[in-house]
């Protein structure tokens, strides 16, 4: 369609009110479709191409409330969501929107089989990512550089890296998948100065302990896509809460690793499990327990 006259009709029917009026407009109009791509001026709309113009008008309002979302605080529970499978994957979406630092936020867990062939490489130009591997084993590639990394590891991957993966263990690899994109642009300078892209080896990483049980940190720096990035493990080993209900500038998100995780939110309580996911936005006043007394393991990642 050419691309003056949609934004013309909708302009049109967005500034009148009564249906009748709107009818006026879609009676005044003329149009046909030649040479596949161009419109003019001809008949009288029918029926039919009313209902065509009306139904592009709906899938464009639908795009745009989508494109909209926002990651609302709460708990995403892995058993809920749609699981798509083929050619030796499954593939698992939380989340796809925004957020109070991000025009742009995606979050998922992908399973390989064994055997299943690698994607090829690729980079994202204006996105930069974070995977967790949750189970398995992971070959990990960022331009040209290559790590075999086992469950509780993290790579951190700048825009405009050339990355892949590929599973090398016997059995399935599990792995999340974190796609974001800062409101205020990227810093590809400040994230070189950083360090760049990031390969964290659960195997390299030294575990704190604490008076309620264990704490590993990943990392805490700027990166191209936030002012400030953190990452780290918290193992609670008895039932209670990890720190008193705070508030911060930064977004929060709770990964549950084992046990039964709550963590209140604004004032509303949310449990959840092993592969859940709680989000505490920009503000919100929020506190993690362990709900059993047992141990239960999380991930906490920060960012402003």
């Amino acid at each position: 369609m050419h691309s003056g006259l949609f934004p013309f009709v909708v302009s049109k029917i967005e500034s009148v009110e009564s249906c009748e009026q709107k009818d006026q407009i879609f009676s005044s109009l003329r149009v046909t479709i030649y040479d596949s791509t161009q419109w003019r001026l001809s008949e009288p709309f029918t029926k039919m191409k009313k209902i065509f113009i009306l139904t592009l008008f709906l899938i464009n309002s639908m795009t745009a409330n989508s494109q909209e979302t926002q990651f609302k605080s709460g708990v995403y529970h892995w058993n809920d969501l749609d699981v798509k499978a083929g050619n030796m994957r499954e593939g698992r979406r939380f989340f796809e929107g925004s957020s109070h630092h991000f025009d742009y936020l995606e979050i998922h867990a992908t399973t390989q089989q064994a055997g299943a062939k690698p994607a090829p490489p690729h980079t994202q130009k204006d996105i930069e990512e974070i995977i967790i591997v949750k189970e398995g084993k992971m070959k990990m590639t960022m331009d040209g550089e290559s790590r075999v990394l086992e469950a509780g590891s993290v790579i951190l991957i700048p825009p405009l890296v050339e990355q892949s993966l590929e599973n090398v263990g016997e059995g399935p690899l599990t792995y999340y998948v974190f796609m974001f994109r800062a409101k205020n642009g990227m810093d590809l300078e400040r994230g070189s100065q950083s360090g760049g892209k990031l390969f964290a080896s659960v195997n390299d990483l030294t575990t704190e302990t604490t008076k309620k049980g264990e704490r590993v940190g990943y990392f805490d720096r700027p990166t191209v896509m936030c002012r400030k990035l953190e990452m780290h493990v918290t193992q609670l080993n008895n039932a209670g809460p990890s720190h008193n209900p705070h508030q911060h500038e930064d977004s929060e998100i709770i990964l549950v690793l084992k046990g039964e995780v709550g963590v209140k939110i604004d004032g509303v309580s949310h449990a959840g499990q092993e592969g859940d996911i709680f989000f505490a936005s920009s503000g919100a006043l929020h506190g993690v327990s362990n709900l059993k007394d047992m141990p239960c393991r999380y991930f906490a990642i920060r960012w402003q």
